[in-house]
């Protein structure tokens, strides 16, 4: 197996794992204040991700790819899921489907500008149109607007992009696991600190689901996700493989037919089906 397609692959099971990010975050945020839903989901990954550098026997990053771990911090473990989490008070999961449909185009963006990667011209017209496919998608099914939430949601999908094209260009040399890893545990003792000063007076009124919910984006949407995202985007190619995000709504429906037993209709399907081709012309055109 060639190192692109292993790249495609890796991305592919990071993007399935993100799909129940947003879901998730909309249920533990009805009963977890955002702000500690965002440093606690941080801080249980950066106590596992900690173990881990000291256990393998991790190499310290050098100065300046510290410098590049803060900026992953600031995008995916601080950035994204507290905006969201934010978000997610004023809009609806379905709702997020507009902007995450925006991802990749962000991430495409900052690969070109952080990580000097140029796809060619018929790149970003596979690239716009899966966006627009997707949040056409999204408005179809009859969304209400929250200027609030929306402008929440756009700030979280540029600095996610920003994260996602800064950490897949640091994987190259650091390692995919290696990047997340480092990043939770810099971000460690202040995630700790926020945790504390804004932990619940008590759990006992904390349902299942929420703590659920909580134990998902801690250990899969924050860590486990990331080891499979940043080396498949290190491996295949930031703005190419930052396409899959474009499917990650269609996952999302999915796991609704699955577990809520939501109903997915033909129109569904199709623009499942017409977002696959855009993924698949944006990967051709990606180099």
């Amino acid at each position: 197996m060639d190192r692109t397609t292993e790249g495609w692959i890796n991305g592919f099971i990071g993007m399935v794992i993100f799909s129940g990010s947003l879901p998730a975050t909309r249920v533990a945020v009805t009963q977890f204040d955002p702000v500690f839903l965002t440093v606690a989901r941080a801080a249980i990954a950066g106590i596992l991700a900690l173990v881990l550098v000291i256990l393998l026997k991790q190499k310290r990053p050098t100065p300046s790819e510290i410098a590049s771990l803060l900026v992953v911090a600031a995008g995916v473990v601080v950035g994204f899921p507290l905006l969201t989490a934010l978000a997610l008070q004023h809009v609806t999961s379905a709702h997020s489907i507009v902007f995450i449909g925006l991802l990749p185009l962000a991430t495409a963006i900052f690969a070109v500008i952080r990580g000097g990667e140029r796809p060619k011209p018929a790149f970003w017209l596979f690239s716009v149109l899966g966006s627009g496919l997707v949040a056409g998608f999204a408005f179809a099914q009859g969304v209400t607007a929250s200027p609030v939430g929306d402008l929440l949601m756009l700030a979280a999908i540029v600095v996610c992009g920003l994260g996602y094209a800064e950490g897949g260009k640091l994987s190259r040399t650091l390692g995919g696991w290696q990047v997340i890893s480092w990043a939770l545990v810099l971000s460690l003792p202040l995630m700790i600190a926020v945790a504390l000063f804004s932990m619940p007076a008590t759990f006992s009124g904390i349902g299942t689901p929420a703590l659920i919910s909580l134990a998902y984006v801690s250990l899969f949407s924050m860590l486990i996700g990331f080891v499979f995202w940043y080396r498949g985007l290190s491996q295949g190619g930031i703005a190419a493989v930052g396409q899959l995000q474009l499917l990650q709504p269609f996952f999302g429906l999915a796991l609704a037919a699955t577990l809520l037993h939501e109903a997915v209709t033909w129109g569904m399907l199709a623009v499942t089906v017409a977002v696959i081709m855009c993924v698949a012309g944006a990967r051709r055109f990606a180099r």
